[in-house]
């Protein structure tokens, strides 16, 4: 289901943008982080709605503390559009977020971690859609 955007404004997603993958790993020193995560970016109705799909498991693992690194990433995916609509007026998030895999460290995964890669897939996802973002001039004098 989507609805469109008002006239001037741009939507995220445009389209559907499938297999969007994302990392956050910092192994240098304690305490460390680990997490990778594959999403899927649908078109919606206005705002940030959330799923988590049947292979976004992690066999062994316990379900409370998957469906904590799951709700850290659901964090930072409501984080980053918030961040978006700041910086750029003229962007309407109207998305579907379906996460589909993710792995973990026995360690270093922790909800922080999942966080930090919900925000990293949406840039991702934002360069999928929209490209690189423009670079900007370097002054010289």
């Amino acid at each position: 289901m989507t609805s469109a955007p008002t006239p001037g404004t741009r939507a995220f997603p445009p389209h559907p943008l499938r297999g969007v993958q994302a990392s956050y790993v910092r192994q240098t020193s304690c305490p460390s982080d680990y997490a990778q995560v594959v999403a899927d970016f649908e078109p919606w109705e206005e705002g940030v709605v959330f799923e988590t799909a049947d292979t976004a498991s992690v066999k062994g693992w316990p379900a409370d503390e998957l469906a904590s690194f799951h709700e850290g990433f659901i964090q930072g995916v409501r984080e980053e559009p918030a961040d978006l609509a700041d910086r750029e007026s003229g962007t309407a998030v109207a998305v579907a977020v379906v996460l589909q895999r993710i792995k973990v460290h026995e360690a270093d995964s922790h909800p922080g971690a999942f966080r930090a890669a919900g925000r990293v897939a949406v840039r991702n996802a934002l360069v999928q859609a929209y490209g690189p973002p423009p670079r900007p001039k370097r002054r010289r004098g």
